[in-house]
């Protein structure tokens, strides 16, 4: 018969930090095993703990690690987002009548603008309405930032998200600093703030889950 020495060589764990996440980071438990001869006959005890601690530190390592990339999978296009004009119908700052307004006004005074999605830059140009403009294509629908000072980027970059697209401005058809997004599936113009939504979806969920994986 053999006999099993357990001693526990260290327990715990640590706190880390990864872009604006906070994830712990548990140790895997280490024993030192000491088999202890009190006679010719039995068999060897196999111990197994070691092991199943490390394949349940190795599944929530690649489940963080699924969620920490859905998170970066999407991007805010400013640092922050404050609405001046919705999309929609609304008076011409210009003309003053009731007009459609087929994109939506982010408050931006020469900021950094970012990609929101993984695409590639299909157009950057300048004309009389959008001033400076850069736009990029995620799969079925395309992106449009208008009004920029700057580009960043050029036509047939890959671009992922939270790279900078422009810098922010008042160039064309613009009554001050502003970033304009226009957001269109096919030819058909859709609402932008289903696109920030979807942004801000994906990052709650990310964030929740990723508070459950360390527990």
């Amino acid at each position: 018969m053999f006999r099993i020495l357990l001693i526990s060589t260290g327990l715990g764990c640590c706190m880390a930090a990864s872009a604006q996440f906070h994830t712990v980071t548990p140790h895997t438990a280490r024993y030192r095993i000491e088999r202890v001869e009190q006679g010719t006959a039995g068999k060897t005890t196999e111990v197994t703990e070691k092991a199943a601690t490390e394949e349940t530190s190795t599944d929530t390592t690649s489940i963080r690690k699924q969620w920490i990339d859905s998170y970066l999978s999407v991007s805010y296009p400013l640092k922050e987002i404050h609405v001046t004009s919705p999309f929609g119908v609304r008076t011409d700052p210009f003309t003053k009548k009731r007009k459609r307004h087929n994109g939506l006004d982010l408050r931006a005074d020469r900021c950094e603008t970012y990609a929101m999605m993984h695409g590639i830059v299909v157009k950057t140009g300048q004309d009389r309405v959008s001033g400076k403009y850069v736009t990029v294509r995620h799969g079925d629908f395309s992106v449009s930032y208008c009004h920029l000072s700057e580009w960043r980027v050029k036509k047939g970059d890959c671009v992922r998200p939270g790279d900078v697209v422009g810098i922010s401005g008042s160039t064309g058809r613009s009554t001050g600093p502003h970033l304009h997004l226009t957001v269109r599936l096919g030819r058909r113009h859709i609402n932008p703030v289903v696109l920030l939504q979807f942004i801000d979806k994906t990052r709650r969920q990310a964030l929740e889950k990723l508070s459950h994986a360390t527990k």
